[in-house]
């Protein structure tokens, strides 16, 4: 009887023993570094995220702009949850737009004509391992070179989750109408967008113009905004292939309904609420978010006097065709528009 007491004493203390190693063992392993961070220049200030901060300090002491960024936010969920009938789930086509850095946590969705050439040029900062000191030292052109900037849709699907769980999403919209004019000023009135005027100019003058002439046909590059919105309205435009993203819808481009942006940034208040994110991630003091001069933006001077000359049939037609956007980033239907 002593003999079986004392060997099942023994066997409960060798058990007891292990657990108490693998308790150990389990305290003192560190998790691997994700494989997909950098290491760059900048220091790592806080064990918080940037998500994390934006949402612990949202709670109190917040300032005009974390107020306006929470309102926009908020109803931006309650407009999805009232235009979105059915969900479904994100495909890696939905992720292209989405440009990640691992070592600050962040994705940024870039919109054409919403500054995205200055905040991939910022990302590139970021994320380029001391390469760029300054967004400003980078030339425009290589801050578009596929490959320059990691996208959400190169990680597996355990990365996508886990990025779009844990990282600061932000974005950055413009009024709709304001980025189409700037979009058409840009691709079509400069004399140095060739392939644009060869891919889409010539195009657009076959279907939308009366006898055209060979010149014009060859070249495509005096289309006019009127064609321009002619184009965009034809069913036939995107039954053949999808919009250029130029001029695609941000709802199209990001997904805003079924990626829960922490940051929606407007281009009306761009200088402020880049700073903001800037600080979200710790970097504010080493990477600033480059200016531009005002003088050169579409505001809606300018948007109103393109659709001067623009039908009020057609421009229901094209405000149609962007409303969700209008809706989603509350903005304003345009006063110069002739809906009625």
């Amino acid at each position: 009887m002593r003999k079986n007491t004392a060997g099942r004493m023994f066997v409960a203390t060798c058990v007891g023993s292990f657990f108490i190693l693998i308790l150990y063992l389990q305290c003192n392993i560190r998790p691997a570094a994700d494989p997909g961070s950098k290491r760059t220049k900048f220091p790592v200030k806080s064990r918080r995220t940037p998500q994390q901060t934006l949402h612990s300090s949202d709670q109190l002491n917040m300032s005009v702009v974390q107020t306006t960024l929470q309102g926009r936010r908020e109803l931006l969920q309650k407009v999805c949850e009232i235009h979105t009938q059915k969900q479904r789930i994100l495909n890696l086509e939905d992720l292209q737009h989405l440009i990640v850095d691992d070592t600050h946590g962040l994705l940024y969705c870039y919109v054409p004509k919403v500054a995205c050439t200055n905040w991939k040029r910022v990302m590139m900062v970021l994320t380029g391992n001391g390469t760029y000191h300054s967004p400003l030292a980078i030339p425009a052109s290589e801050a578009h070179v596929a490959g320059n900037l990691r996208s959400l849709s190169e990680y597996s699907t355990a990365d996508v989750n886990h990025r779009l769980r844990s990282y600061l999403k932000f974005i950055f919209v413009r009024e709709p109408f304001e980025r189409l004019v700037s979009a058409y000023r840009n691709k079509f009135t400069r004399s140095y967008n060739t392939a644009f005027h060869i891919r889409y100019g010539t195009k657009i003058v076959r279907r939308h113009r009366p006898n055209p002439r060979p010149e014009a046909l060859k070249h495509g590059n005096d289309v006019s905004f009127e064609e321009f919105v002619y184009y965009l309205v034809d069913p036939r435009t995107q039954r053949e292939e999808p919009f250029n993203e130029h001029w695609e819808r941000v709802h199209s481009l990001c997904h805003p309904c079924l990626i829960h942006y922490d940051i929606v940034g407007k281009y009306e208040t761009l200088e402020q609420d880049s700073s903001y994110v800037l600080r979200l991630a710790g970097v504010d003091t080493e990477v600033s978010f480059p200016t531009s001069s005002k003088s050169t933006r579409t505001n809606g001077d300018m948007a109103a006097k393109f659709f001067n000359n623009i039908s009020p049939f057609y421009q229901k037609k094209l405000y149609n065709l962007y409303q969700m956007d209008f809706f989603l980033f509350n903005y304003s239907t345009p006063a110069y528009l002739k809906l009625k």
